[in-house]
């Protein structure tokens, strides 16, 4: 049975819809339209609306292309036009009142994703007692670009003020601001990440979550790298002014010449979050370790798998290898650590192990060690039929949402994929969100880890000999 519930917030009345005794409310804005006037400027406040908004629907998402080539295979994607985009999706308990928060933000590398995509539905969650948020932010160009006269890091700045939108609103809908869990994917996890590194928005985060989450920012020189390539590729100047005369379309356009016969092993450059004095002074790498939130951190076994095809990897030879361990500064100690854990493994995928465990799981394990006692740090460890991905990056996320059968999970973990283990791992963060224990001890000396698998274990962390000596 079906009900419209609404609720007054300080811009208007929303009305959303409800079943089964959780109340939803998709599309409401946390900051105007980042278009005409407001393109490439920084998140401007939302004008208040007269009468009831009908919030039934999911809004616009950000401009952007859907995935290519194998990953678009394994990777779903859902486009709404419209311009409403900075937009918050809020699942409550019916009759909620002080529920623990969860604000759940996207990955897709910064260019790619939305909110809409049906596997972030957060009924799971608000039957857990928890009030689930989803939020969209600009993407691409129109969030990271590094141009003269535009605020850097605008995504961010959006996610920052989304934060501060749940902080102020979400007491309307049954949850307590003072208890906000931030969580996060690839991406997503970043963005997590970034908004801890910043003063301002950590004070509104009570605990947070990063899974297969980057935790670098670059100097603007080198984030402004596509930038600067886009440009050129436009034959304009890499400022403000002539990047807002040109449409999204042909920014994305442009991206994808730009992008053309790229891969994980080299091509166009990613866009990635620039340091900056006012909206990130210091790399979250270099901030994270000595906060006090608690942080629930993780990454999957094989992250690589996803971006690297079984062709790719076996066409990957030992000299390739070695070029990307000295350029990296990674020493030849290390590749033998890694041939010993992987025992069996080819070079492809010896290399992939290493160029995964530099970008995410040594810095999340130093961070963890940085502050051993407040970090609880996960391995995802199931392993997926499909296309040999085994435990690849984003595989966990059907699990922690427990949505086995949505066709996201499905393409990446085929039909089968245990419930138990799902069972296992949304009651781990729901414990988190709720009381900050998942069910298994912190970090600690011993660098106690969750290996989550068909079997789960608490173990010590897991092939460290080799991760230990990659240089931070």
């Amino acid at each position: 049975m079906t009900s419209s519930p609404q609720t007054t917030l300080s811009s208007g009345i929303v009305r959303g819809s409800a079943e089964e005794g959780v109340d939803r409310y998709l599309a409401i804005p946390y900051a105007a339209p980042p278009f005409g006037e407001n393109r490439f400027r920084a998140p401007r406040p939302v004008p208040a609306w007269e009468g009831i908004r009908e919030a039934t629907q999911f809004g616009p998402t950000a401009p952007q292309l859907p995935y290519a080539g194998a990953i678009g295979a394994l990777l779903g994607s859902v486009h709404i036009d419209g311009e409403d985009i900075l937009t918050a999706n809020v699942w409550a308990p019916s009759g909620a009142s002080a529920a623990p928060v969860l604000l759940w933000i996207h990955g897709g590398a910064l260019e790619r994703g939305t909110a809409a995509l049906p596997l972030y539905d957060g009924t799971v969650f608000a039957k857990a007692g928890i009030v689930f948020v989803s939020i969209n932010y600009r993407l691409g160009s129109e969030g990271f670009s590094v141009l003269e006269g535009a605020p850097r890091n605008l995504g961010l700045r959006d996610a920052a003020a989304a934060l501060e939108w749940v902080h102020r609103e979400i007491s309307a809908f049954g949850g307590d601001p003072a208890q906000i869990t931030a969580m996060g994917e690839s991406a997503g996890g970043a963005i997590v990440a970034g908004l801890l590194a910043r003063d301002a928005s950590r004070e509104l985060i009570h605990r947070a979550i990063i899974e297969s989450g980057p935790l670098t920012a670059q100097p603007a020189k080198k984030a402004g790298r596509v930038t600067a390539q886009l440009a050129k590729h436009l034959g304009v100047r890499a400022d403000r002014d002539s990047f807002a005369a040109l449409s999204p379309g042909q920014l994305l356009e442009a991206r994808k010449a730009q992008s053309a016969g790229s891969s994980p092993l080299g091509g166009a450059p990613g866009f990635q979050f620039s340091i900056d004095p006012e909206s990130l002074p210091r790399s979250p790498h270099e901030v994270l370790g000595d906060i006090d939130t608690p942080l629930l951190i993780g990454s999957n076994t094989d992250e690589y798998r996803l971006w690297f095809p079984p062709a790719a990897l076996a066409g990957i030879s030992e000299l390739k290898l070695q070029a990307a361990r000295i350029l990296s500064r990674i020493p030849q100690r290390a590749v033998r650590e890694y041939r010993s854990a992987f025992p069996g493994a080819n070079t492809g995928e010896v290399f992939g192990q290493l160029v995964t465990d530099m970008l995410l799981r040594a810095p999340l394990s130093r961070l963890a060690a940085a502050r051993p006692e407040r970090t609880h740090v996960y391995e995802f460890a199931w392993q997926s039929p499909v296309r040999d991905l085994r435990a690849a990056h984003a595989l966990e996320l059907g699990f922690v949402f427990d949505r086995l059968a949505d066709d996201e999970t499905v393409r990446l973990a085929g039909h089968d994929a245990p419930q138990t283990l799902a069972d296992e791992m949304n009651a781990a963060w729901v414990g988190f969100v709720t009381n900050g224990d998942p069910g298994w001890p912190a970090y600690g000396p011993g660098r106690q880890t969750r290996i989550f698998d068909t079997t789960s274990a608490t173990l010590p962390q897991r092939r460290t000999a080799g991760m230990d000596l990659l240089p931070g």
